[in-house]
Order: structure tokens, then sequence, then C-alpha cells
């Protein structure tokens, strides 16, 4: 999906004034943070440089990767989430999930987004580093937001909202927050961006959504609101750090999901493109 319209000759020109690309995403490593609800990831190598040698003396190395959909930096597909039997649509959630994969809403259907960003710090309004554990994002928090990064989220758009809890990444526990609950948005906020229509939203955090304290993963009610009920792609575990220190507001995002069919999710390389 894409709502930028330029030209050709003016989208180049526009690279050859000069552009700075921002990481929104963490490196794939394992041992990284992750969901205790999902698949670890885990690499290795199958084969080392001098393990087979060819006649001219080279050699090649290469490894074996596994992980699951929602593992570090990723995008949810439709397919992920279901209320009450049905997925986004009001499609069957059973029927569509026979042989082991999923017919419909499955991660090749996330669209490459292409199209506006924009960059909410909510941990920035409250004037702190990080917001405190278990805080709620409210459509107050996004308002305010929006109004500091002079770009209000429309139709077709990328919203990144930093809470800060992204710093804490490297330290699994405390990452995941099991007993201390992790901020996040709350559905009053999910609501405020589903008016908006925009195709997708993510955050610093494993579950995108406030977790209290001691609640961990048990009910997920923002999912449901964004993925079931308005056809919303949620991205979870980005890097916001470096934006927020460049002071990102509007941006050109470029999301381009792995397209594995069937898949409930797919790892992601977000991009913010901006002015140099």
């Amino acid at each position: 999906m894409s709502s930028t319209t330029a030209a050709g000759p003016d989208l180049l020109a526009a690279f050859r004034d000069g552009t700075r690309v921002i990481e929104l995403g963490h490196p794939l490593y394992t041992g990284m943070a992750g969901s205790p609800n999902h698949p670890g990831f885990r690499m290795t190598l199958e084969r080392r440089h001098g393990d087979a040698v060819r006649p001219d003396g080279g050699s090649a190395s290469n490894e074996v990767i596994v992980t699951g959909g929602h593992t570090g930096t990723h995008v949810d597909a439709l397919a992920h989430v279901s209320h009450d039997g049905l997925l986004h649509g009001g499609v069957d959630a059973a029927e569509a999930q026979r042989g082991g994969k999923h017919a419909v809403h499955g991660a090749e259907t996330i669209p490459p987004m292409v199209t506006r960003g924009v960059f909410l710090d909510v941990a920035a309004v409250h004037g702190v580093d990080v917001l405190g554990a278990g805080y709620g994002v409210t459509a107050e928090d996004l308002e305010r937001a929006a109004e500091r990064a002079g770009a209000e989220p429309g139709p077709g758009d990328v919203v990144v909202v930093r809470t800060g809890w992204g710093r804490l990444f490297g330290d699994p526990q405390a990452y995941v927050g099991k007993e201390t609950g992790v901020p996040g948005m709350t559905v009053e906020g999910a609501q405020w961006l589903a008016e908006r229509r925009i195709v997708a939203t993510g955050t610093d955090t494993t579950a995108y959504e406030q977790i209290p304290a001691g609640a961990g993963h048990r009910v997920l009610p923002v999912h449901r609101v964004l993925l079931v009920d308005h056809g919303i792609h949620i991205v979870e575990h980005m890097a916001c750090e470096d934006a927020a220190e460049a002071g990102l507001g509007e941006f050109l995002a470029v999301f381009a999901p792995l397209r594995i069919v069937g898949a409930t999710g797919a790892p992601v390389r977000p991009l913010a493109v901006v002015p140099a």
C-alpha cells in the first residue's frame, strides 16, 4: 500500500538532494528479548569456512535459522488474532487454518508499506526517557504527541508510537516485564488510531498494548480492536531511540515484511527516510 504519489523524476530528485535513513528495527540475534508466547530466534553456522575447500582454494560458510513469525521486529498478519472464532472481515478462523497454514489473511497478504509515516513520541510528551511500567497510552497522549510532531495521522499512514521501553531490549527479563508490567496502547488509544484509518501501527515493546503488572499476555484487547475489528497491522519490537534523538516527526515509511505464505506474522526491517 502506498499513499506516496510523487512522480518518478521528483522522487529521484529528492533522493539526489540527500536523504537519511533511520533504522526502526532491531538486529536479529540468538538470545534477544521476545514474547514468552512465541518461539525464539536461533541462528548457528551449519558450514564453516574450511569445512569444505574447493580445488581453487575457495570456501563458503552458511547458517541455519529457526524463528517464530513474531520474534524480533515483525508485522502481525490479520490471521494472527481471532475473536469469537472469527478473523477480520468475519472469516471463520477454524476453516481458514486447515492444512497447517492460513488460507486467508496470511503474512503474504500484508502490503508493502511505502507511505507516509508519523512518529508519536509519547515518552517525550511526558518529559521522560521511558514511560512507567504498565502505563496506558491514551487518546489524549496521542493527540499531544501529534501536536508535538506537527503531523496528524491520516488514511494509509503508518504510525510509530514511542514509549521508551525499547531501551530495555538488551535485558530480556526487564523488557518482557512480567512482574512490572509494560507501557503500551489502551483500547481508547487504539480506537483513536483506527478512526484515522491508518494501515499499520507499531511500538517499542513486545506486545504493543498496555500490560499491567503481573498480568502477562493473558488478554490483549488492543489486538482485537486493530487486527480483527479494523484490519490494521501491528508492528512490535521496534527500535525508536535513534528516531527520537533525530526528532523524527513526519517521514517516508518503508516497511516490507517477508511474504511467508499462510503465516501469522513476518519479520520486517522498517525504515524511516527523511531529508538529510
